[in-house]
């Protein structure tokens, strides 16, 4: 179990991890060694999530969201396997931790006070006054 949150847990079976060779610096092994992974979580599937969070979790996904509700992260990062896994990992864990937080509660809306739109005002004013300044003198001398 890959413990998210107090309430939800992840079973490891969900996760689905693929390696593939990564590009960038690696030396000697850059072309035999495959330390990128890309992590697949299905979210549409997964019963460790309520239905509210796998609808957010869906919105914050964006573009890493496929059309079968499957998220798909790629690391590739760090030169080795086990950091990708754990960047991964994480960058995974903290996207559902996002989608679990309960939402802001709504704006109440509220009126600008009579002091603050009468400073507004003169600093309006002010500026105009500035302005009405810098126009050619009326008089030569």
């Amino acid at each position: 179990m890959i413990r998210v949150t107090d309430r939800i847990a992840l079973h490891e079976w969900e996760i689905v991890e693929e390696f593939a060779r990564a590009s960038g610096p690696g030396g000697q092994n850059v072309q035999k060694v495959e330390t990128a992974v890309r992590l697949r979580f299905d979210i549409r599937n997964s019963p460790s999530l309520a239905d509210d969070v796998k609808a957010r979790l869906a919105r914050l996904a964006g573009r890493r969201l496929t059309k079968d509700g499957v998220i798909l992260i790629e690391a590739r990062r760090h030169r080795t396997q086990e950091r990708n896994r754990a960047d991964a990992l994480d960058r995974l864990i903290d996207l559902i931790r996002i989608a679990a937080a309960p939402p802001p509660p709504p704006r109440k809306k509220t009126r600008p006070t009579l002091g603050s739109k009468i400073r507004r005002l003169d600093g309006k004013k002010q500026r105009g006054d500035v302005k009405a300044l810098r126009g050619k003198p009326t008089h030569e001398l």
